[in-house]
C-alpha cells in the first residue's frame, strides 16, 4: 500500500491542542453525535468533557480508579467505565453522578444504544451487561468466551472482541445469543474494533500491526474479508510490529484512520486497499482516534500505551485537526 502525501500535526494553524490535558494516558476519545463536545477518559482516574468550538474544558469528574472508557448518553450526560468495576452516569450540566451498577472485574468498554435505551458494558470478568438507562437497573448479563478487549456499536449491531481471538456480533435488540461467533484470522490479540458507517461490516486492529476488514453478511465476508499490514517497520533492518491501538471510520467517506504504537496516524481506502495519507510522527503512541459527526474534525490522543520502555516520560497530547478533503476522501479512478 503506497503513500500519497504526508502531513504534520505540530505547528499548523488548523491544529488545536486541548488544554488542560490529562495527567496520564488517554484511554478513549468520543465526539458527541449532537455537537462539538468531546469526551475524554484517562488513566488519571478522570473523565473530562471539552467544547471544541471554544477550546475549553466544560466538566471534569473524579473517579475511584483509572477510567478505561467513556461514552455519551446525550449531549448533556454520559458514562464512565472504571477499573474499580463501577459503571457511573454523569450529568454534565449539574455535575451530579449516579452509579448504575458494577461488574466483578474492571469495566473496559462501553456503548450506549439509543435503539434500546440501554448502556452496554464489557468487562475483564468475561461478561457483557446491559443496563436500562431510564431505571438505572440491570437488564441482563451475558457470558463471553474470554475477557472483553473492545467493542463497537452501530445502530443495532454490536461487535465484541475478547481474549483468545474471539469475535462476536450481537443484535442489541436480542442479546440472548450472538448472531455470529468466530475467531480472527490473525494469531494475535485484537486491540481495537470499529463498525463501518454504512453498516456493512467492521475493522479490527491487532497487536502485530495488522488490520482485518470484515463484513456482517457471511456471504460477503467469505468473498471480501481481507487483512493488511500497517504500523510496521523493517525495511533494511529488523522487523518491528506496532499494535494498532485505535480505529475510526470517516462518517461520510468510509475511509479508515488507524493509530499505532509507532506514533503515526494513517488513513486508508478500504475498498482500493491503499493508504491515502500519513501524518507526521506524534510525540507518543496513538491511544485513541475519533472523527466528529460530519468528519470535518479528527481528534487524536497521543499518550503512553507502554509499547516502548521510555513512553512513560513522553507528553500526553490531544490534537484536534481540521480534516482536509485530500486527507480522507478516496480517489475514484474511472475505468479506461
Amino acid at each position: 500500500m503506497g503513500t500519497r502525501r504526508d502531513g504534520s500535526f505540530l505547528g499548523r494553524e488548523l491544529d488545536t491542542v486541548l488544554w488542560p490535558l490529562p495527567g496520564d494516558g488517554v484511554t478513549k476519545l468520543r465526539f458527541s453525535d449532537h455537537s462539538g463536545r468531546l469526551l475524554v477518559s484517562s488513566w488519571d482516574s478522570k473523565l473530562r468533557l471539552y467544547d471544541i468550538a471554544s477550546h475549553t474544558m466544560k466538566a471534569e469528574f473524579q473517579c475511584q480508579g483509572p477510567v478505561l472508557d467513556g461514552c455519551f448518553h446525550d449531549d448533556g450526560s454520559g458514562y464512565s467505565a472504571c477499573a474499580d468495576s463501577n459503571l457511573t452516569r454523569y450529568d454534565f450540566n449539574t455535575g451530579s453522578e449516579t452509579t448504575l451498577g458494577s461488574h466483578d472485574g474492571p469495566i473496559c468498554s462501553l456503548e450506549y444504544s439509543p435503539a434500546t435505551g440501554q448502556v452496554i458494558s464489557g468487562s475483564w470478568d468475561k461478561t457483557l451487561r446491559c443496563w436500562d438507562a431510564r431505571s438505572s437497573s440491570l437488564a441482563g448479563t451475558y457470558a463471553q468466551p474470554g475477557e472483553v478487549s473492545c467493542m463497537s456499536l452501530l445502530e443495532h449491531r454490536l461487535v465484541v472482541a475478547t481474549e483468545g481471538r474471539h469475535v462476536l456480533v450481537y443484535d442489541v435488540r436480542k442479546m440472548s445469543e450472538a448472531e455470529q461467533s468466530t475467531e480472527t484470522h490473525v494469531r494475535f490479540q485484537t486491540r481495537s474494533v470499529c463498525c463501518s458507517p454504512d453498516g456493512t461490516g467492521f475493522a479490527m486492529g491487532s497487536i502485530d500491526g495488522r488490520v482485518i476488514i470484515d463484513w456482517f453478511d457471511p456471504s460477503e465476508a467469505q468473498a471480501k474479508k481481507y487483512v493488511f499490514k500497517c504500523h510496521r517497520k523493517g525495511e533494511g533492518g529488523p522487523k518491528i510490529f506496532y499494535p494498532v491501538n485505535a480505529l475510526a471510520f470517516h462518517p461520510l467517506y468510509g475511509t479508515l484512520a488507524t493509530g499505532g504504537g509507532d506514533r503515526h496516524v494513517n488513513v486508508w481506502d478500504v475498498h482500493s486497499r491503499k493508504r491515502l495519507y500519513q501524518y507526521s510522527k506524534c510525540p507518543n503512541s496513538i491511544s485513541s482516534l475519533a472523527f466528529n459527526r460530519d468528519g470535518r474534525l479528527l481528534a487524536i490522543a497521543s499518550s503512553s500505551t507502554f509499547e516502548e520502555s521510555d513512553e512513560s516520560t513522553g507528553p500526553v497530547k490531544i490534537f484536534v485537526r481540521t480534516v482536509g478533503e485530500g486527507e480522507a476522501k478516496p480517489v475514484r479512478r474511472s475505468a479506461q
